[in-house]
């Protein structure tokens, strides 16, 4: 059978909503976009559902289904964080994806990101590391990019069925949720308690720290808190790579795309100068795409900017963004070679109106050898639901790639 290979670019948190401040236009239709859009008249198009029609997605459930896995093979966005930063997990322990935040005396979240808090989150999370909650039960942290962190609680008798205790966007200016049990095991109740006090404790400590105190007298946010959600035990999967047989790479500065690299078996490549924001190095990102095409058969390569300015409601800086990931895939298409498809992609959309996730649909786009071209000459959410590809599902858009490349 013909091989060949792909690179898949995705701008994370892509899909957006006709803004009014952009004249009515999505931040992706009022960007300036000219290699996307080389590719949208070279190329075939379409919209893709990560798993169905209305749905939301997580940044770890839509990229886990990019990689070629099922929703049903989720095993908790604490797990993949943990993999994406290198922490090492054991089986049994309980991990939760968390975000430094700031709190006020009476409890009440100011600020879900503590200030979007970047520099020396590591002397923070120093001071937490290895807190014994009761006998046996020890406390593993480590930050991740930017305001994120992996919290992992190891010991016995522990369990994830309990409750987040962050009251997730937009409800800064209410208090933080006290966690609890989501079933009537024991094990499900001691494990909420545990991280009732883990909150109590930390704060205790965070309020005082070196580096909060030097963030009040330069007039930021304290890290004073940490928020966690996402509880999840490490399954076991078959990697796709093993799976399918092939070989492949991805090239991220976010580590929740790294975790689910990893455990779809792919090489997670990294740099410091990979912010996970729109200041990202994305020549250097190009560069290795590039380079891992040579010895892959697939390349995945991430830009999280746009996810972040749909958070924060910034439809000039998301088009920004967008322009951004424009560059990045116009420096891959002048190194291009031959035998290599460019796929576009988004795991969700992040609209700025609403702050958050939705279930609306994706644009998504292949270009490259023997392609069957449509009609379409813009990529963006309004041109592409007219598009070759029609409205597929995440599944069916990973295996027709996988057809392509000879793979199945």
């Amino acid at each position: 059978m013909l091989k060949r290979k792909v690179i898949m670019a995705i701008a994370d948190g892509l899909g957006d909503r006709p803004n009014s401040s952009l004249g009515s236009k999505t931040p992706l239709e009022y960007a300036r976009t000219p290699n996307l859009d080389h590719l949208a008249t070279e190329g075939i198009t379409g919209m893709m559902n990560p798993i169905s029609s209305g749905i939301p997605v997580g940044t770890d459930m839509g990229h886990l289904i990019l990689f070629g896995y099922q929703p049903q093979h989720y095993p908790g966005r604490g797990p993949i964080e943990a993999l994406g930063i290198g922490m090492e997990i054991q089986p049994g322990d309980i991990v939760f994806r968390c975000n430094f935040a700031t709190v006020d005396d009476n409890g009440i979240v100011v600020d879900r990101r503590a200030g979007r808090i970047r520099e020396k989150t590591d002397q923070i999370a120093e001071v937490i590391n290895g807190m014994e909650l009761e006998k046996g039960v020890e406390v593993y942290f480590k930050q991740a990019t930017e305001h994120r962190a992996v919290l992992c609680l190891r010991g016995e008798g522990l369990s994830d069925k309990i409750s987040d205790s962050d009251p997730k966007a937009p409800n800064d200016g209410k208090p933080y949720h006290q966690v609890e049990a989501l079933d009537s095991s024991a094990e499900a109740q001691r494990t909420a308690d545990l991280v009732n006090l883990f909150l109590k404790k930390t704060h205790e400590i965070l309020l005082s720290h070196p580096v909060n105190e030097e963030r009040i007298a330069e007039g930021k946010l304290p890290a004073n808190f940490i928020l966690t959600r996402g509880a999840g035990q490490m399954a076991h999967l078959e990697p796709i790579t093993q799976q399918l047989n092939l070989k492949g790479s991805c090239i991220a500065g976010e580590g929740t795309v790294l975790g689910v690299a990893q455990l779809a078996g792919y090489n997670a490549i990294t740099d410091a100068s990979m912010t996970g924001n729109i200041d990202t190095n994305i020549a250097l990102k190009a560069h290795l795409t590039i380079e891992e095409i040579v010895n892959n058969d697939i390349v995945y390569v991430h830009l999280k900017a746009p996810d972040i300015k749909g958070h924060d409601n910034e439809p000039f800086e998301k088009a920004e963004a967008i322009e951004l990931f424009d560059q990045m895939v116009g420096m891959i298409l002048q190194d291009l070679p031959e035998d290599v498809y460019i796929a576009l992609a988004a795991d969700h959309s992040t609209p700025c109106e609403v702050g958050e996730h939705t279930g609306e649909p994706v644009p998504i786009l292949i270009y490259g050898p023997s392609i069957r071209r449509d009609r379409i000459e813009q990529y963006n959410e309004i041109d592409c639901a007219h598009g070759g590809l029609g409205h597929l599902s995440g599944e069916e858009f990973v295996r027709t790639l996988h057809g392509l490349m000879g793979f199945s």
